[in-house]
This record gives structure tokens, sequence and C-alpha cells, in this order.
């Protein structure tokens, strides 16, 4: 059984946390690992339900979805979590518990996630419509130690996979891309010889 480990996107609502980690997902599963998604909003409806967003409760959910993680990376699976996960303490509470722990983060400025947001909570929070709201009302503390930051205002998708990617590799998490020794040519030949043979 492969070695699990948990890759904790943070970042400010709109950021792109979700955008990534499901990309994320799609690339880890083709190279073969188990793998589990753990969106903050999803979990929010379902583990953390009736949980409101004081301080107290935003620690209790990112301590939930770092529990969870922890038990996924424990058996072998990739937990990737994506929350906004605003205080830099539970982060590494998390991290502390976890140990294979990976902190992405996904950096962007607030024009372009005013931009960005089809309900215009960003507006609504500074106009003070909207109390708690991270990053507006509500402190967000960035990583000070993240081993990947993607600056998502810049940076497209591809590329920011790309350096998550690179990272988890470097790390050892990830195990190279399968290269196939042979030329598309080649394997057609091979293919066509088994069937040839009633091999295939």
């Amino acid at each position: 059984m492969a070695d699990g480990f948990t890759l904790w996107f943070t970042g400010l609502s709109g950021a792109g946390k979700t955008t990534l980690a499901h990309r994320l997902r799609d690339i880890l599963l083709e190279r073969g690992l188990q793998v589990e998604v753990l969106d903050g909003d999803v979990v929010r409806q379902n583990l953390s339900k009736g949980l409101g967003y004081s301080k107290e409760d935003r620690d209790t959910n990112i301590r939930r979805i770092g529990f969870v993680s922890h038990l996924l990376t424990r058996n072998g699976v990739v937990a990737i979590a994506a929350a906004v996960s605003p205080y830099r303490e539970i982060r590494d509470e998390n991290r502390r518990l976890i140990g294979r722990f990976v902190e992405v983060y996904c950096q962007c400025d607030l024009e372009t996630l005013k931009q960005r947001d089809p309900k215009g909570m960003y507006e609504k929070a500074l106009r003070g419509e909207i109390a708690n709201f991270t990053g507006v009302s509500d402190p967000y503390e960035p990583p000070e130690q993240a081993e990947v930051v993607c600056d998502t205002a810049l940076e497209d998708v591809e590329t920011s996979v790309g350096k998550i990617v690179r990272k988890l590799e470097e790390m050892g998490y990830l195990p190279p891309p399968a290269v196939s020794v042979y030329t598309t040519e080649e394997e057609e030949a091979i293919k066509q010889r088994l069937q040839d043979l009633g091999y295939l």
C-alpha cells in the first residue's frame, strides 16, 4: 500500500482552492494513488452542519477536516483538503497531527476575488452587510512556510498545478509518470501482433 499524505489548500474564498484540488485529484488518480477531496463547503453541509462562523466554530470545522485527513493519510489515501482555514495556529496543529502534510497557499488579491465573485459577497462584506467575512471583516493569516504558493491571479490552472506536482515529486510523495520505452508506432505494431496471435 502506498503511503498517504495530505495536500492542504488554504486561501480566501474564490482564490481557486477547489478548482486546483479537483485538477490535482485527476492527476493523482492517473498516477495510481487513492484520493479523497474534502471540500470546505461540502464538509460544512455534512460533517460540520450547524456550525457558525465564530472563531471557535471555524476552528472546530478545520480540526474536523484535519482529523478526517489524518485518518485517510494513515490508511494510505491522499487527502486533498480545500478550505479557507484562516488561522495559522489550527493549520499548524493539523500539520503536527498528520505529519505527511503539504500546504498549498492559493494567494489572490482582493480586486481579482471581487471580479470572480458571482454572488457579490465581497462587495456586500466591504459595505458592512456581511459580518465575519474572512479577508474583509474577519482575519486571514497567510502561511509563513507553505510548501507551495500559487498566485492564482497571475497563474492559470495548469501552471499552478504543475508547481504542485513538481513539489510532490521532489518530496517523494508522487511517483514519476510512467514513460513508455516504445514509440507510438512501435506500440501499435506490438498491439497488432498480439491481436494476430489472439492475445487481445
